[in-house]
């Protein structure tokens, strides 16, 4: 059933919260984000200890997800087979099974990178299952809701995981980080089982490389999607890249950048998906994506933090320009892929998000963190300026 995007979302975060099932998939994406940050954060801690690297730093925060697209590219089409709260159970026991292999004291860091890149294969997985589910479970018409509210979790969660990972680091290890990671993936393992239910009615594609690819080819075929495509991976990317360099450049003031950033996230999508309805959120969207970039600009400077972590926050509100175009994609996608769908976008997404970190943790090799901040974020604005003629090609919102 398609979504009627022209039209307000008229499903309440509170509405939504009610439906069991809703509130099981959410809460367990929740937890799962929490541990996500506190690993990235363990990781990025110990590996800048050992190395003294902003490239290795960069890469340990955000090498996951190079693995992710290896997922698009192979065994997304399980995110759309006939049992997925089956797949998703399975993916999450994978997931903790490798965040507790990271709290292994003696681990060596090509293993610890090993194990990372495991895991952004099979989260990528988890989460296209994840999203055909919820594509499943909203009311028609409450889809934006239900992505502004997980991105808004997400926003909240990653600033209270970043200023607990700094808080939490004065007191311990980062394979005891690692361990409270591993507790909190438990919780979410256990709130899908608990409350998700098996799908009675799906269409039994057999999932495969087969199916994958057939799905993925008509997907990069469409010359609207992959511009749609290319305006949610590449500036989102490159300004993830600059983030990964908080470390480098901030040293212990890092979580309160981190945390800048992930506020500023949670005002965005709070406010686009609250406060605007779908013609106002596509007409925004590239103003947020300028947004997304702009303010990173001042750290060649290298202003005080104050001053900084106000331009990060800002910065962030930008990132809230992912959901009209994810409305739009969707919205062009038929129900039989939908989880494939929006598994590869997120798995591009998040694998652009890891080579934005290489990238600008290659830049800093050369130039120092704060001018390759300033330089990565330049290029974003470049790259959306350049992307945009193109977005006006992309499936019209209500199928005009």
């Amino acid at each position: 059933m398609p979504i009627d995007t022209l039209t307000p979302a008229r499903t309440g975060y509170l509405t939504l919260l009610r439906d069991r099932e809703f509130a099981g998939l959410y809460a367990s994406f929740t937890l799962t984000v929490a541990a996500t940050t506190l690993s990235g954060f363990a990781l990025g801690s110990l590996v800048d200890d050992r190395t003294g690297s902003p490239f290795l730093t960069a890469v340990s925060m955000y090498g996951a997800t190079f693995a992710t697209v290896l997922g698009a590219l192979t065994l997304m089409s399980v995110a759309d087979g006939s049992h997925p709260r089956r797949t998703l159970l399975a993916l999450h026991g994978v997931t903790l099974a490798g965040t507790a292999v990271q709290a292994l004291p003696g681990l060596p860091l090509t293993a610890r990178f090993g194990v990372l890149l495991v895991l952004g294969l099979f989260q990528s997985l988890a989460t296209g299952t994840r999203l055909g589910l919820l594509a499943e479970t909203v009311p028609p018409g409450g889809y934006a809701s239900a992505r502004s509210l997980t991105n808004v979790t997400s926003g909240a969660t990653a600033v209270l995981g970043f200023a607990a990972g700094g808080l939490l680091a004065r007191h311990l290890t980062p394979h005891q980080l690692f361990a409270v990671a591993g507790l909190l993936n438990a919780g979410a393992l256990a709130l899908v089982a608990a409350t998700v239910r098996e799908r009675s009615v799906r269409l039994a594609r057999r999932p495969g490389l087969r199916a994958t690819w057939s799905a993925n080819a008509a997907l990069f075929a469409d010359p609207g999607q992959r511009v749609l495509l290319l305006n949610l991976w590449v500036p989102n990317g490159l300004i993830v890249g600059c983030e990964a360099l908080f470390i480098p450049y901030a040293g212990g003031s890092a979580g309160l950048l981190l945390a800048a950033g992930s506020a500023g996230m949670l005002l965005g999508d709070l406010t686009v998906g609250r406060l605007l309805d779908a013609r106002q959120r596509r007409r925004w969207a590239f103003g947020l994506r300028l947004l997304l970039a702009l303010p990173f600009l001042l750290f060649a400077l290298r202003p005080p933090t104050p001053v900084l972590a106000v331009a990060v926050l800002v910065a962030g509100v930008g990132f809230a320009a992912t959901l009209p175009l994810q409305e739009r994609l969707l919205e062009a996608t038929p129900e039989a892929v939908r989880g494939q769908v929006q598994g590869v976008e997120s798995a591009g997404r998040m694998t652009c998000q890891g080579l934005g970190a290489a990238i600008a943790g290659g830049v800093a090799q050369v130039v120092g963190p704060a001018v390759a901040i300033g330089v990565v974020a330049a290029v974003s604005v470049l790259l959306t300026v350049a992307l945009r003629p193109g977005e006006g090609n992309g499936p019209a919102v209500g199928g005009s």
